[in-house]
């Protein structure tokens, strides 16, 4: 029971760290500066359903991606691993990294799709993220991940409705701390995956 409980908590620390609502809150208002509030929740909605569906799709095919591309579990923990911490790294530089967002964008409710969808929300950075959780994992694992990314879409859905009271009351100083928390956390998630897929690949024991 206690291995469960933390490998929750694992997840959803790491899901928030890698989507990161609160960063993402100038991001989306950015995005949706032009749009009335009625729009700016169907973008919001749109963008995280699509987001979980994207994720759902490689957490569920993710045995069979792996097996059509002879990937192997130590070495996609250890390149997610590596892509996981650099995108906690130019976190921690106060960088929007590369791997999960776009400069530009056109505002207009496609952007729900892109680029809020993917990749800022369901980016490389998170599918790696879910599909490690899930590698070498049985069923009851893989749901967890499945409702904890559920879970964590809705909570992006409830930040992105509040974004402009969220920016008032938090302000820019708070959210880029946070966004630099969020960053540590994902470089020692990125760590632990390669340390990870070193003991699988050598077959060393704890």
């Amino acid at each position: 029971m206690n291995d469960i409980l933390t490998f929750i908590i694992t997840v959803f620390t790491g899901f928030f760290a890698i989507m990161n609502p609160i960063a993402n809150i100038p991001i989306f208002l950015s995005l949706v500066q032009n749009a009335d509030n009625e729009t700016q929740k169907r973008i919001s909605k749109k963008a995280t359903v699509t987001a979980f569906f994207i994720v759902f799709s490689f957490v569920v095919l993710g045995k069979f991606i792996f097996e059509l591309f002879g990937i192997t579990i130590p070495a996609f923990k250890i390149t997610g691993g590596i892509l996981v911490f650099y995108v906690g790294f130019e976190m921690l530089q106060s960088k929007k990294s590369s791997v999960t967002h776009l400069k530009n964008a056109k505002i207009d409710e496609n952007i729900a799709v892109s680029p809020l969808a993917i990749p800022i929300l369901a980016g490389p950075g998170t599918i790696v993220t879910a599909m490690n959780f899930v590698a070498n994992s049985g069923y009851l694992k893989i749901g967890i991940v499945i409702l904890v990314f559920a879970v964590m879409c809705y909570i992006t859905y409830v930040f992105f409705n509040m974004s402009e009271f969220l920016l008032e009351e938090i302000g820019t100083n708070v959210i880029a701390v946070v966004g630099k928390i969020m960053g540590l956390i994902l470089a020692i998630i990125g760590t632990n995956m390669v340390i990870e897929g070193i003991k699988l690949a050598f077959e060393l024991t704890n």
